[in-house]
């Protein structure tokens, strides 16, 4: 087994494709198709399965994917202990996040502090979140329930109660508080599935045998908002995650109380990168303060 035919592996895997595998490696696509090739015949194994449109990976690609993953993750960090004076100087820091809101605060102070490090933010609730740490295609993740397990290393943001809210032409608007009966009978807007906030909803009514049913149903936080605000509707968010908008107005919900707890998360066993490290660096010292 060659590092170059792992490598040319990898990239056809992560990439999606031959040619644009060869893209990032600065090779011709014949190069990459034959170092797979002869990987596949050495081991007598196909790896990926082959048609005119598209590459797909086979039950043994997926396998030693998980295994590449973690070995070039390694070979990044060794690079970053090598060139340990250069490594904040550059380089792309990854996040997904189930609300940016937590972060702002934190990129903040991490921008004036690292000015050459290019941040990716995007959005996904919280199964996104987690299986974008686990495929290697976030370094960071924010999300609104803390796992289980030893997996990841956390460092808790704030924990705030879920709130209902209306737009401000709503009959509701002026409403001190809503019970969970009271919401049942609304039409509401809600998350995908998946949501954490959505969960702990549906779960605290099925205890008290109530059913919340959407009406409108909408990906994302954002959508969920607009949605609400054009008054279609009674939507739910962490009161955190409210914000300032003169379109809407905030409802506390009448029953046992719903905390949301916010946790910034890395993979344990990438803790130790020289960008990762650094951001939860200064997460942790504002923290403190």
């Amino acid at each position: 087994m060659r590092y170059v035919q792992l490598r040319a592996f990898h990239h056809v895997a992560v990439s999606g494709g031959f040619s644009r595998a060869a893209e990032v490696l600065f090779l011709t696509q014949p190069a990459i198709s034959d170092q797979v090739r002869k990987l596949e015949e050495e081991y007598d194994v196909l790896l990926f399965n082959r048609n005119k449109k598209q590459v797909t990976l086979t039950q043994s690609g997926q396998k030693l994917l998980e295994i590449t993953r973690r070995m070039f993750d390694t070979e990044q960090q060794a690079l970053e202990l090598l060139t340990e004076s250069r490594a904040l100087r550059s380089g792309t820091l990854r996040i997904v996040a189930d609300a940016a809101h937590h972060l702002l605060h934190i990129l903040g102070i991490f921008r004036q502090k690292y000015p050459g490090i290019r941040v990716s933010v995007r959005a996904g609730n919280t199964e996104t979140v987690i299986s974008s740490l686990y495929s290697y295609d976030a370094d960071i993740g924010v999300l609104g329930e803390v796992p289980t397990g030893r997996d990841f290393e956390m460092l808790k943001l704030n924990s705030t109660p879920i709130v209902a809210f209306v737009s401000v032409d709503h009959p509701l608007a002026a409403a001190k508080s809503l019970t969970l009966d009271e919401l049942a009978g609304q039409s509401l807007v809600m998350r995908e599935r998946g949501s954490k906030t959505r969960q702990k909803l549906e779960d605290l009514a099925a205890m008290s045998k109530i059913e919340l049913k959407p009406a409108i149903e909408a990906e994302g936080r954002e959508a969920v908002r607009e949605i609400v605000a054009s008054g279609a509707g009674l939507g739910f968010v962490s009161a955190a995650e409210f914000g300032q908008d003169s379109r809407l107005v905030s409802i506390p919900i009448d029953g046992p109380e719903m905390l949301m707890d916010e946790a910034l998360i890395c993979l344990r066993e990438r803790s130790g990168g020289k960008l990762v490290r650094a951001f939860l660096d200064i997460a942790k010292s504002m923290s403190a303060g």
